[in-house]
């Protein structure tokens, strides 16, 4: 796979949040949803670095994300793993800590986590049941899987990415468990961005209390 040594941060895990989904079921934009007084992008970004992420980036081609960090997809319409090649290709970096843009309940520390757990076994580090958030060391695996995804014939007829399963599947990985399953919570709809409204609002509330 060739790549674009201009941004080389060889040395270090990059962070990537994925923002390049067409948010139908939501209406809206997602990544411009207000958690609080903080949009869900610049929430993302502020999460990978409480992580110690020290570089991040934001993968996708829409106009109203208007950061000057945005990478914008080679092949369009290619979803997540679409996302994640084009950044590898731009920034050739050591490792990926991946975060989309649509879990307003996650962690740093569950970021950390899987970021602790992935370096120390050189392997693509995720929670059960959930392929993403997702640390992945770029290896000789996955640039032999992006290659084959994304220069094979069979792709450029279809014009449609492989899924993040699809990848972890041929690559050295280990799925890892997670306490609190409510972290992940997904959202794709109003009614589920309104019910994890509810949740970290009523988490606000009892960490003012016990301030108090």
């Amino acid at each position: 796979m060739t790549i674009n040594k201009m941004n080389n941060h060889n040395n270090e895990c990059l962070g990537v949040v994925l923002a390049g989904g067409l948010s139908s079921r939501m209406g809206t934009d997602k990544a411009q949803l207000m958690r609080d007084n903080t949009s869900m992008l610049a929430f993302s970004k502020q999460l990978l670095r409480d992580a110690g992420i020290k570089t991040c980036v934001v993968s996708g081609n829409k106009n109203t994300i208007n950061d000057k960090s945005q990478v914008n997809d080679i092949v369009s319409q290619a979803g997540p793993v679409g996302g994640i090649y084009s950044v590898i290709k731009q920034y050739q970096p050591k490792a990926l800590l991946v975060l989309p843009v649509d879990l307003p309940l996650i962690t740093s520390q569950a970021l950390v986590k899987l970021k602790q757990l992935g370096e120390l076994s050189h392997k693509a580090c995720f929670y059960q049941d959930h392929s993403i958030p997702l640390y992945l060391p770029i290896n000789g695996f996955v640039e032999t899987f992006l290659q084959h995804a994304f220069q094979h014939e069979k792709f450029k007829n279809s014009g449609r990415g492989p899924s993040i399963r699809s990848l972890l599947k041929q690559i050295p990985h280990q799925a890892i468990a997670l306490d609190n399953a409510q972290l992940l919570f997904n959202t794709n709809t109003p009614e589920q961005w309104q019910q994890a409204q509810r949740v970290f609002s009523n988490t606000k509330i009892k960490s003012t209390l016990r301030s108090l």
